[in-house]
């Protein structure tokens, strides 16, 4: 069986998810078309040997319609014959495309294949493709006759259960900022980030949610984000400790991985950076929903033959700051090689895309290090998680 390799990934850099935000003037087709393109430019690939472009993005309507990875194929200037899909695994989505890309090259089905993911957050608002209308149905009121909840009052049920307080939540969030600004200052991102010329000219190339100046006691004087939520009526042991500092901000992004098997890297020329090692996904409960990465590790680490002491550094997605600290607590794992760059509470979570872009900061920091092994695991809507397990080579 062929190993599946990376040879390149890479990133829009983050953009505020609202009207004026950095990539906001930027039609989500041209976003993706953005690093699809340039993926290929740098890698010196001509696109017609590309076998498949699998994208992940979670509102898919409006702007985003139509698989948008197709269309974002034909806005990159691929040739025609390029086939191109779109799937939701909600914030794992890219995550998934990346795994699903590796495991056609692992299959034999491809030699060349790109999986990206895109999320416009600022043109396609979250729940927009729902518009007040019935996404579940009567079967599934008839299983959760209480009616499931929105992943803020969920954050809120972690955070009481593992028993996190308002200032442990808002110190990892600080942390988050601090450690993402300081790999910003020392030019980490610039292997990962690629620039974005907006219609008006101007290039965008930085992050623009990471907060330098971010403190403990600043965040300590934002209000509770849900309190007042119906659901929360059900769980009278939430603290309301969830704010919008100590969550992940509604953001802007793209990002796209060239992936092969080692005999087309090999033939090509090109420079394989790491391989895929496993990878694990899972269902877990949609009430709390949130944790569905604690199991979806044990289960990769487990299919890897690896324990949690041999992997470099892990990429934890910080939808809310309670996640990965409770993954960290019942992982046993180093706090110092978790999310060592700062994670989405500073860097940003555009759904779709965030998948790759945990990839490609995890791919350059596992080089700059000299690390084998990067974990990385994705909590996601409906109660899933994904995580996989690179190897540095």
């Amino acid at each position: 069986m062929e190993s599946a390799v990376i040879v390149d990934a890479v990133r829009t850099a983050s953009g505020k998810g609202k009207p004026g935000g950095g990539l906001s003037g930027v039609h989500p087709v041209d976003l993706l078309a953005t690093v699809l393109a340039q993926l290929v430019e740098r890698n010196g690939l001509d696109p017609a040997q590309v076998d498949d472009v699998i994208g992940g993005c979670v509102t898919q309507a409006g702007e985003q319609s139509l698989n948008i990875t197709r269309n974002a194929v034909f806005a990159a200037g691929f040739p025609e014959t390029v086939p191109a899909t779109t799937v939701d695994r909600q914030c794992g989505s890219s995550q998934q495309a990346a795994a699903f890309a590796a495991q056609g090259v692992m299959a034999g089905s491809y030699d060349i294949v790109i999986a990206a993911g895109i999320e416009s957050m600022s043109r396609a608002p979250m729940f927009s493709s729902v518009q007040g209308q019935d996404a579940y149905g009567s079967r599934i009121i008839e299983r959760y006759p209480d009616g499931l909840i929105p992943q803020g009052i969920s954050a809120e049920i972690v955070a009481s259960r593992w028993k996190f307080d308002r200032t442990a939540l808002d110190e990892f969030a600080a942390r988050s900022h601090q450690r993402a600004a300081a790999a910003a200052a020392s030019g980490a991102f610039a292997r990962e980030i690629v620039p974005v010329t907006r219609p008006d000219g101007t290039v965008f190339a930085a992050d623009e949610t990471v907060r330098p100046t971010t403190t403990v006691e600043g965040l300590g004087g934002l209000p509770s984000a849900f309190q007042g939520h119906p659901a929360g009526e059900r769980f009278p042991e939430i603290g309301w400790s969830i704010t919008a500092g100590n969550s992940s901000p509604l953001t802007d992004g793209a990002s796209a991985s060239l992936i092969m098997s080692e005999s087309a890297a090999r033939r090509l020329g090109a420079r394989p950076r790491a391989r895929f090692h496993s990878f694990a996904v899972t269902g877990d409960d949609p009430i709390l929903m949130l944790t569905g990465i604690i199991p979806a590790t044990r289960k990769v680490l487990e299919r890897g033959g690896l324990t949690i002491d041999d992997i470099d550094a892990y990429e934890v997605n910080e939808a809310f700051a309670p996640v990965p600290m409770a993954w960290l607590n019942d992982l046993a794992a180093d706090p110092a090689r978790l999310n060592p760059r700062g994670g989405a509470i500073a860097l940003g979570h555009p759904l779709g895309a965030s998948g790759g872009r945990l990839l490609s900061t995890l791919l350059n920091y596992l080089e700059d290090t000299g690390g084998r092994y990067g974990l990385q695991t994705m909590c996601e809507g409906g109660g899933m998680a994904n995580a996989t397990i690179i190897e540095r080579l």
